[in-house]
């Protein structure tokens, strides 16, 4: 074979060998991307895997949902209590109920074996099978009502509204409930909206008996600085205007008379021209920390009269360094201590605004109205503790066999019902 021509195989040869070695290369390097994707996703779909198992796990651990996924409740614990909501939940407390245990759970209540519902289907069309059925007065109907029920039974009545806004009228209602579960203090499950703890975090009230501490020590030291920094008389923060209790004419009338001594009540609010600042915090924390430190005193003014119809309006009051204002129906001293606040209702308005005006003068007398902070606490139980006293309610054996029943349900929740329902 000539030179030039053998020259010219190899050359050819050479290139189809590159050409060769490079599709290998190619290949495998193909071939390990490949490899590292499918691993990639692999160890992804296991770890989403892993972590979609871990939620049920943990859901079901913590909530007995699944029954409403597969309507067996034959699979659930057999000491379980059964509640049905059934009025809407979109009104408190109902909105508090989260469904299944969730609320009983989350709340670290005592007692968790409660299984809260909407679903009046649950147990198919048989309503007995449920311990206790809930109505809440702010959306019953006379005419929606479960057309049968078992002595083992509890109908429970819910509202966290006045009775004045809201009075029972239908007679359908007189012998209907075995239970009630208001603000009211007397009723079988009290829902207050403020809780008392004394300084060993005991629970102490309200009360329709309360007893307070006698001699309370002095703490003026405590609260001469704060006192001294304070530059306004009074607040008010409110969303309703014009309500059943009149409390926008006390508002004026107060008004009149504390410009007398060149003071006057600040209106916050949809009510008034004042509104709070804006910050990071909440605007309801700038409000309360704005009446900490420059208010004397904070009007807490129900929007209607009714037996131990005390909102968070107090609660506000009693969590920071003011005096509160009352005006309600309610008898305060079953929740607040003598000396803490002053009842509106009890003198005219220049009477009111007299007091105000030495008091706001004289730190030392003032101080006497901050020393049951020394042995109280205030605290919302709204969405806690009120909610973890139905889950033991429908576990106290006593209360649950004993057979009662509100003949005169109306005058019981309102005692003025016939003048409010003409």
């Amino acid at each position: 074979m000539p030179l030039r021509t053998r020259t010219t195989y190899l050359v050819s040869h050479l290139k189809t060998l590159r050409t060769i070695r490079f599709r290998f290369c190619l290949l495998c390097c193909s071939i390990f991307f490949l490899s590292l994707v499918w691993i990639e996703l692999v160890t992804r779909q296991n770890s989403v895997n892993e972590i979609l198992i871990q939620e049920a796990l943990e859901n079901v651990g913590r909530d007995l949902r699944y029954s409403n996924v597969y309507r067996k409740t034959k699979h659930l614990p057999k000491n379980l209590k059964y509640l049905l909501l059934w009025t809407r939940r979109d009104f408190a407390p109902f909105s508090f109920l989260e469904e299944g245990q969730r609320t009983f759970l989350k709340n670290n209540c005592s007692v968790i074996n409660c299984y809260v519902t909407a679903d009046k289907r649950l147990f198919g069309t048989d309503y007995t099978k449920f311990d206790a059925i809930a109505f809440n007065g702010r959306t019953m109907k006379s005419y929606k009502l479960p057309r049968k029920r078992s002595p083992h039974q509890k109908y429970i009545y819910f509202n966290m509204e006045s009775a004045e806004n809201f009075p029972v009228c239908n007679t359908k209602f007189d012998g209907f409930f075995n239970w009630t579960a208001t603000y009211k203090l007397d009723s079988d499950l009290p829902t207050p909206y403020v809780l008392i703890r004394d300084k060993n975090r005991a629970i102490v009230g309200p009360k329709r008996r309360m007893q307070w501490k006698d001699n309370m020590e002095n703490v003026y030291v405590d609260y001469r600085q704060t006192i001294e920094n304070k530059t306004k008389m009074a607040a008010w923060f409110v969303s309703h205007c014009r309500t059943k209790s009149g409390r926008h004419i006390f508002v004026d009338k107060l008004q009149k008379a504390l410009s007398t001594y060149g003071h006057n009540v600040d209106v916050f609010g949809n009510c008034g021209k004042l509104r709070c600042p804006r910050g990071k915090k909440s605007t309801s924390e700038l409000c309360n920390l704005l009446l900490q430190k420059e208010y004397f005193f904070y009007l807490a003014l129900e929007n209607s009269f009714a037996e131990d119809y005390v909102t968070e309006k107090l609660l506000t009051a009693m969590s920071y360094s003011v005096i509160p204002v009352v005006f309600g129906g309610a008898d305060y001293s079953r929740f607040i201590p003598p000396e803490s606040y002053i009842d509106g209702r009890q003198m005219n308005s220049y009477q009111l605004a007299a007091l105000m005006d030495r008091l706001a003068r004289s730190p030392r007398q003032y101080s006497r109205y901050f020393r049951w902070k020394k042995y109280y606490t205030y605290h919302n139980p709204s969405m806690n503790e009120n909610m973890c006293n139905i889950c033991e309610a429908l576990n106290d054996r006593t209360m649950m066999e004993k057979t009662t029943i509100y003949n005169n349900f109306r005058s019981w929740w309102n005692p003025y019902y016939k003048e409010r329902c003409r």
